[in-house]
Formats: C-alpha cells, structure tokens, sequence
C-alpha cells in the first residue's frame, strides 16, 4: 500500500544518518516544493538518504546556463528536470498559427539545450519528466490527424525526446506520462492547486511521481533487481503436473490457461532484457521439467532457465543453494509463488529477499507485478539476453570439475583467454551495467552511467581497461573493469576495480592485477596504489591486494612498487586475436 504525501511528509524527520547518500537538485518551470518533500520521504522508505536542494520557481534557465549558480555549488549526483504541460500549453497558445506544426522541435531544442549546459559544467545524471498528454479537446478526435493540435505536438515531442535520450547517455527519462495514464488525469491533476500555487500535480499523486523518481535513482545507484526465482504448479501453470498430468494443466489460449500464457510471455520478456530466470518447485525433477519440454503451448523453455532446482527440499534452502550458483545478493532476488504458506517461510527465513503477495487470480498476476515497479534498470545491452546460457554453463563446468584430481588441472583444461583493452565506445553500455551491477566485488563500489564511461575514456588523466574472459565451454564476455587515475608523474591511483562474480576463482583477479602492473609499467609509472571501501555486500575482496602482492599502508589503502612486483600465477592466457 503506497504511503500518502502526509506519511512520507513525516519521513522527512526521520534520521537517515548510515542510509546511502544521494543529492538531487529539483528544477521545474512550476512549484516542487511538495515534489521535494514527497521525493525525501520516499527516500527514507526504500533506504536512500536523499539530500535535495530545490531551485526557486521557474529558475531552469538560469540555474543551468550559470557555471556559479546554486545548483553547480551544490554538486548534484543527479539533477530532476519538471517542466509542466500545463505551461507548455500555455506557450503553445501563444505560438503563432503558422509555426505550431514545428511547436515539438523548439520546445525539444530548448530541452537539449539544458542537457548540453549540464553536460558542460558537471557529470550528475539528468532525470527528467516527459509531458502528460493534455487535450483541450479543440479538435477532438481530430487532434491526432492535424499538426495544429497541442496533443499532436506533445506526442511527437514525447517521441522525439525518448529518441533524445538515446543519444544524451546521461539522461534519463521519467515516465510521467504513464503514470498519469495509470492514475487517470482527474486524480492525478488538481486545476485549483495549479491556479491557486503553480503546483500541476495532486496531492494524492505525488507519492506515486516521489516512488517513480526513486525507482530510476535506485537503478543508477545500483539498487536493481537481477533474478526471478518461479514457483511451477499454479503459479506458471494452472495445476498440478504431478496429478494432472500434462494434458491436465491449464496452459495456452483457452479459459484461464491464457493468463498463465500471458504470465509465461512477461516473465520471458524480463529473461531477453537480462533478468536471470531460476526455477525453485517441491517435485520430481523429471516430472517438473516434463511442461518445459513436451507441452506445445509452453511459452518458457527450459533454455529460458538459468538454474532448475526441483525436490522435496524446503523451498528456502533450495533459494539458497540457487543463490550460491548464480553468487549475487539475496536483495536482487525476487520470489515468485502462488503459495501463502511457501511466500510467508520464504520471507521469514530470508527476509532479504523481495517476496511478493500474488493475487489469488492469475490474471492479475502481470497487472500487480508491473504495478511494483520491481524491475527498474538504468542501462540495457544487447548481450544480457543470453544471461541465461552462459549460467547454464557454469553448471557444466561445475558438473566437469567432478573428474578432476584436483582444481588446478581442471583450470588448466578450461583452456581460459582473456583481453584487456582500453574502452571503447561499443562496451559503453557493458561497462556502465556492469558497475551498476556489481556488489561483491568492487573494491570502492563507484557507480558509473554511460556517459560517465564515455568520459573517462576520453579523460588523458585516466587509464581505463576491460576484461573478457572465455573458455572452451563458453565465452563470459565482459566481466572486469579497471579505471586507474594518474595521480602524478610516479602513482597510478585504482579508481574502480570491479568484476562479475561469476568468474571467482578462476585466477581473473590474478590475470587483472598483473595487467594493472604491466600497464603501470608500460605508461612510465612506479607505484600502483589500491584502495578498499568497505560497504555491506563486498567484504569478500577486504584482503584481495593483500593477497595478490600489494603492501598494507594503512587506512584501507594498499601499494605495489612496479619494479619489485612479481607476477601472481594464472592457468589465463592473454588473447592477442579478439577484439
């Protein structure tokens, strides 16, 4: 149940000293003073110490275009741009006739225009709402044929700004759209709040806009949800395999087995952006996978599945073990299941993980999961669709490493390559997900946007390398990041040094580290200095420079001297072939 305004309102004197910080500057052409008190307690809520400053009234202009203005002092992580469809009717009523059919495009270059001045004076991410869709209703139906309607234009200034988006990788968009579509225009506008304060949106809305700016600072801070666990009987299909059989379940376009379809589609949708889809059922493993395999209208298939764990065992041991394959947070796990009695053990003996109330109704299943907004992210790649595959691997070398006598020959038989080479601009998106992704290991946990990537790699002050790592059962992609910054004529200084934990323990770290060191050595450099800020998640890697060769020196700091480094042992071998 969503809070309301006077709930967060009380959020705001709450004590967020220990939440992670985030500071947001708020610019609108309207008044955001209850948006920025909505914005704070929502904040609070989902663990998010929210420091906001909030420029004066329609102030955008002269708070951007100004190197020393108010809003630059500041220092923004992330800047919230509102301009309001209702101003923006306003200019549109007094544009004349003949120049509204270009009406979108001014208002989209002055928008770009606030995007390249930001640019120029800080790197804080730009998070900006699009327009809802006001209709004066002057043309009616007509609206959508004529270029002279104000809902025309600001449709086709929504597109181009998606478009825009695109192309501004530190932007990014705030569907205000969608959810004024989602509460309907008479609750989610008052037109006396907007006449008697300049203030566009309702009093009861602003806890849904508050949560929706949350969801995208979350997906940059990192904060993102990256597995589905699936319950089978009655949650996928409608049914109980092991008594009714494979004819019996209730699956495809007849009845109720359409919801289940339609549930299946979503779901898949969610596996091609990247979201890792697990199966955890108390059954007979055969008997579990028989829909996967033999049912026409099955829309999952088991290669859809990255881990499948069907038994007899309580559910949240065998989450457990799931979660030990695929070596990510209990936090970015989400559990689905039909079952009240399987959701409340779960959530009870593993309270990190997000354990949704399904509705009694399958059909309901999509509309109240997307209403949670579980799914947030900040940056997508075209890689992430075969997540699935390359954890399907890992179980096989897992399955492999059984017929070895011992670990290191099993490495070796791997056959493991790996590059190392500077960014570039087709990994912008890998590297930029890959530090929002990334807890456990990551030495100082910086997270990076793309247009953050793009700038280090065009920075001379920076040395930035990426990793990619395959074997003979499959290729890992890209799967390590390092951004070294040139301290002086003598240091390098390890700003960022991330990696997937799917690759632990195959001697990556010491394949990383030795480049580190021969790259310091190849630029000129004689010291390689490290640094370790402990967060909750990445206590695994206290001690990784210790460990591979760097000295304490005190206060989570740690040094390697060029000249005297000996190389760590690694069964990787440096590609010279693949790009």
């Amino acid at each position: 149940m969503r809070k309301t305004f006077i709930q967060l309102k009380k959020n705001c004197k709450k004590d967020s000293t220990g939440l992670p910080r985030y500071r947001l500057a708020v610019l609108g052409d309207c008044a955001t003073q209850h948006l920025a008190t909505a914005l704070k307690g929502q904040a609070y809520d989902v663990g998010v110490g929210l420091d906001v400053f909030e420029a004066d009234y329609d102030q955008i202009f002269a708070q951007v275009a100004d190197a020393g203005s108010e809003l630059y002092a500041f220092a923004p992580d992330g800047i919230l741009i509102y301009m309001c469809a209702e101003k923006l009717y306003e200019t549109f009523c007094n544009t004349e006739l003949q120049e509204r059919g270009h009406f979108a495009e001014s208002i989209y270059a002055q928008i770009t225009k606030y995007w390249s001045m930001i640019g120029a004076h800080t790197n804080a991410s730009v998070l900006q709402f699009n327009f809802i869709e006001l209709d004066d209703k002057v043309f009616g139906n007509y609206a959508g044929k004529t270029e002279g309607s104000f809902l025309y234009q600001i449709r086709k200034l929504n597109c181009m700004f998606m478009q825009g988006a695109q192309e501004h990788k530190n932007v990014f968009p705030v569907d205000l759209a969608q959810t004024a579509l989602w509460f309907g225009l008479e609750r989610f506008r008052d037109p006396r709040l907007y006449y008697a304060a300049k203030m566009p949106l309702s009093m009861e809305a602003l806890p849904a806009v508050a949560a929706q700016v949350l969801d995208v600072i979350c997906a940059i801070m990192g904060r993102i949800k990256k597995c589905i666990i699936l319950d089978l009987d009655n949650t996928l299909w409608g049914g109980v395999i092991g008594d009714d059989g494979l004819a019996g379940i209730q699956i495809g376009e007849l009845g109720m087995g359409h919801a289940f379809s339609d549930f299946q589609m979503w779901i898949r949708e969610l596996g091609r952006r990247g979201i890792i889809l697990a199966v955890c059922s108390k059954n007979e493993e055969e008997t579990a996978k028989e829909p996967f395999e033999k049912h026409n209208e099955m829309v999952l298939r088991l290669d859809d599945i990255a881990v499948f764990v069907a038994n007899w065992e309580d559910k949240a041991t065998n989450i457990r073990q799931i979660q030990q394959i695929l070596n990510i947070g209990m936090d970015s796990i989400v559990f689905l299941d039909d079952n009240p009695f399987e959701r409340d053990a779960v959530a009870s003996l593993i309270p990190q993980i997000t354990v949704p109330d399904l509705p009694d109704d399958p059909a309901q299943y999509v509309p109240y999961l997307q209403s949670l907004h579980l799914f947030e992210t900040a940056s997508h790649t075209r890689e992430a669709a075969n997540r699935a595959q390359q954890y399907q691997a890992e179980a096989r070398r897992i399955e492999a490493q059984k017929h070895f006598d011992s670990y290191d020959d099993y490495l070796k038989d791997l056959n493991m390559q790996a590059n190392a080479l500077p960014f570039d601009e087709y990994h912008y998106p890998r590297i930029a997900q890959l530090t929002q992704r990334s807890n456990q290991f990551n030495l100082r946990t910086v997270r990076y946007t793309e247009a953050d990537v793009q700038r280090l790699a065009n920075d001379g002050r920076y040395i930035t390398l990426y990793f990619t790592l395959k074997d003979k059962i499959s290729d890992y992609g890209l799967i390590s990041v390092v951004v070294m910054e040139k301290q002086d004529e003598e240091t390098l200084f390890v700003d960022t040094w991330l990696m997937s934990c799917r690759v632990l323990k195959r001697g990556m770290e010491e394949f990383v580290v030795n480049k580190m060191i021969e790259t310091a050595k190849q630029n000129g450099y004689q010291n390689v200095v490290g640094e370790y800020i402990k967060t909750p998640k990445n206590a695994m890697v206290e001690h990784i420079y210790a460990k591979l060769g760097f000295c304490d020196a005190g206060g989570g700091r740690f040094t390697a001297v060029v000249d005297c480094f000996t190389p760590n042992n690694t069964c990787i071998e440096e590609s010279k072939h693949d790009k």
